[in-house]
């Protein structure tokens, strides 16, 4: 009899868990009332011989922050699940924690400073409404461009005014000049030196980095020349606002740097919350240059490129 009812709970542990078949399936195929079935069923888990593990992704990504907070010194890390590695479903998730992770920290008269693109406008349309007072939001990059390509600059701003009931101070400009004497010219006018001072001093910065490919939007906004393009390539693994760098964090064309509008590398490692927000396989190079420059303290990003960066060897 024991024998039988043994063999009863292990059919219908199985009929049940690995073939889905609902319990009153089971109570058919067995020949018996589905009120058996269930008793079965749960004396299959209280004898051992159904264990159920539940696999939650939130666990791994939980010690995936832990590890890529530990690995590069961050004041906070947060890695996100992804269902898989394609750009658009990483920059939405990673957006999507980055609006929560701003909620969470944004407090009466802040200076949230930030740039514009494709990541950061996910983050902008993820931000959720919160009742603080006297907040500040500031452009850190130029967003004027001769391309009718789409920057995301404007909404990217709005969204942030809006989330956060703030005044909003935009950069009416270009983020890349033709001529040094321009950009001098520019931050010789005292509302456009307020505008980048405002940048400089904001306690939070949120912003991506880009990739230094032709077929990237900062490419196809005319900011360019052909040397440019030319020396950006031999060199650099990304920028961040506008601004390119190499694998050490360090500037690797003084030229184009110099014709650049808006915050200096340098002024993101003094900020209360520099928030990195990046994610997919073409930005692994870009952020470990950020991370090896100690240019962010917060990094936001996806599982997939969380253990790329854990494997990767920082540059000494």
């Amino acid at each position: 009899m024991e024998v039988e009812k043994s063999r009863k709970m292990v059919e219908a542990a199985k009929l049940y868990y690995l073939l889905d078949c609902s319990q009153m399936e089971v109570a058919k195929k067995l020949g018996v009332s589905r009120p058996t079935v269930s008793r079965l069923l749960q004396q299959a888990k209280e004898e051992g011989i159904v264990e159920i593990k539940i696999n939650d992704p939130s666990e791994n990504c939980r010690q995936l922050s832990d590890d890529i907070k530990e690995k590069f010194g961050l004041k906070e890390a947060i890695v996100v699940s992804v269902p898989m590695y394609d750009d658009e479903i990483v920059k939405q998730a990673i957006g999507k924690a980055a609006a929560a992770y701003l909620g969470s920290i944004v407090k009466d008269g802040d200076i949230i400073g930030t740039t514009w693109g494709t990541t950061m406008y996910q983050v902008a349309t993820h931000l959720e409404h919160e009742s603080v007072k006297d907040v500040k939001i500031v452009q850190l990059k130029g967003g004027v461009s001769h391309s009718q390509k789409k920057t995301y600059a404007s909404e990217t701003l709005h969204l942030f005014e809006k989330a956060f009931d703030a005044t909003l101070y935009q950069l009416p400009l270009p983020a890349i000049v033709d001529h040094v004497v321009v950009k001098q010219a520019i931050e010789a006018d005292r509302h456009i030196k307020r505008l980048l001072d405002m940048g400089k001093h904001a306690n939070i910065a949120v912003y991506t980095v880009g990739v230094p490919r032709t077929d990237s939007l900062l490419f196809q906004l005319g900011y360019f020349t052909e040397e440019d393009e030319k020396l950006i390539a031999d060199c650099a693994v990304g920028d961040i606002a506008s601004r390119f760098f190499d694998k050490e964090g360090k500037i690797c064309n003084d030229g184009l740097d110099a014709r650049t509008i808006g915050i200096e590398l340098e002024d993101l490692k003094t900020k209360e919350q520099s928030i990195l927000v990046a994610g997919g396989l073409k930005k692994v190079d870009g952020i470990c240059g950020a991370m090896n420059a100690k240019l962010a303290n917060v990094l936001i990003t996806d599982s997939y490129t969380a253990k790329i960066l854990l494997n990767k060897e920082t540059a000494q």
